[in-house]
């Protein structure tokens, strides 16, 4: 895969609104989602995609906060306008929507080296986000990005409402426990399995109750140490929460530079003990992935 630098926030904003644009450009976000999809009417598809790349080409410094653009979905008449129009403006990424397959990812694959020839890009270096689990296909077929998907891909993400259309579910959570019913709970498990399989960034689902910030704060609790390393955000509120919540603590990294330092004191071990808890290599991976994590968040703030 292609390095990507570790994000926490994934703010999406509609393309067609003007202040809301410019209200995405203050926020704490990582990446701005222009968003070219679910939250632009048909009517409004040419005026979104101009607004887009206008938005693009004017904000070219993207040191503090990257810009990609969800476009409609590959089946979908609009995405080649989408592409072609944003592309001029050099997004850092593409996120598909409603993938079925792999071989959707390889496809937009293809024409992103087609529109960066044309348009003076490097190759490659477009990435892509992918909307894993929106169609009752994508459940099926996770066993397709283990071969050969294109290297451009870099996340993958979740999602329950257009999957529960899909399904013909009237809600995603179950009755009795408020949580997410068995569907939503494998496609959540196969995204984060199959994104740390191919050492693509696991990204957690949206949360769509944006006033409350304490569930979120709850929500992010709950991704985090499954192995989920940022979230999508629909609020600007949003994105300092999570920001927050993916950061890791003083604490955190303390811990795991002892735990580090633990096993290099005693090379040739595989279990150690450190202030009365046996560790073992699961821990020393953990602990080394945590002060990766910590490091590259470090240099992207400066």
């Amino acid at each position: 895969m292609i390095e990507l630098r570790i994000i926490r926030s994934w703010l999406f904003v509609p393309a067609d609104s003007e202040r809301k644009l410019a209200k995405g450009r203050e926020t704490p976000a990582d990446v701005l989602i222009l968003d070219l999809e679910d939250a632009v009417a048909d009517n409004r598809q040419g005026i979104a995609r101009d607004m887009a790349r206008e938005y693009l080409q004017e904000h070219v410094d993207r040191n503090r906060q990257q810009l990609w653009v969800r476009i409609n979905s590959l089946d979908h008449n609009f995405s080649l306008n989408d592409l072609a129009a944003v592309m001029l403006g050099a997004p850092n990424g593409i996120v598909l929507p409603k993938v079925n397959a792999a071989d959707d990812i390889n496809r937009l694959a293809e024409r992103l080296s087609a529109l960066e020839a044309a348009a003076n890009l490097e190759i490659g270096s477009t990435k892509i986000m992918s909307v894993a689990t929106e169609t009752p296909a994508a459940l099926l077929t996770f066993h397709t990005y283990l071969k050969g998907v294109s290297n451009r891909l870099v996340a993958l993400t979740w999602g329950g409402e257009d999957l529960a259309a899909a399904l013909g579910a009237s809600s995603n959570r179950n009755p009795f426990t408020e949580d997410y019913d068995y569907p939503y709970l494998h496609a959540k498990t196969m995204c984060l399995a199959t994104a740390r399989a191919i050492d693509a960034q696991p990204v957690g689902v949206v949360f769509l109750n944006y006033r409350d910030l304490e569930a979120l704060k709850a929500d992010c609790a709950r991704d985090r140490p499954a192995g989920f390393v940022g979230k999508i955000a629909i609020h600007p509120a949003q994105s300092e929460i999570i920001n927050a919540a993916f950061t890791p603590s003083e604490e955190g990294v303390d811990w795991a530079q002892k735990v580090v330092d633990v096993f290099e004191q005693n090379p040739g071990l595989g279990t150690v003990g450190l202030e009365g808890k046996m560790l073992d290599m699961p821990h020393l991976k953990q602990a080394r992935n945590l002060l990766a994590l910590a490091e590259q968040i470090r240099l992207s703030e400066g």
